[in-house]
């Protein structure tokens, strides 16, 4: 992102807990998409990943301070992006909404039901699923 005009930061808020490796990527896919929609049509700026873990929920938001003014990229293609996004986030029973911020800029926010490790034993993810952290 920085080699491309976009200053980029990500914070982690909470402690990290193992996710499926489809939700997990689900995550990766949804961060991904957001970032290019920022390099696509806010031009040179900031833009911010949070991935935040509550109790049952894992929320992740990509901003941008991106005027509020959509300037689509005529050398990119146009996509579905935000479909695909909502689509990903449906499989595991989650959400996604996007639109500008009231402060300028874009956010794009993805919502999962997170599983958690207090739901087993020992705090052990179930064998065979897959698991991996996000970090």
């Amino acid at each position: 992102m920085r080699g491309a005009g976009v200053e980029a930061t990500m914070e982690i808020a909470a402690s990290p807990v193992r996710l499926p490796q489809g939700m997990a990527l689900c995550v990766y896919r949804v961060v991904q998409e957001a970032l290019t929609n920022v390099l696509k049509h806010a031009g040179p700026t900031r833009a911010a990943v949070t991935i935040r873990y509550e109790r049952r929920t894992i929320v992740v938001c990509v901003t941008d301070e991106g005027d509020g003014t959509f300037r689509p990229n005529k050398e990119m293609s146009p996509g579905h992006g935000l479909i695909g996004m909502r689509e990903r986030a449906k499989i595991y029973g989650g959400s996604v909404t996007a639109g500008p911020r009231a402060l300028g800029g874009f956010e794009v926010r993805l919502t999962l039901p997170a599983p958690t490790t207090s739901d087993r034993p020992g705090g052990l993810p179930a064998p065979g699923t897959g698991d991996v952290p996000i970090r």
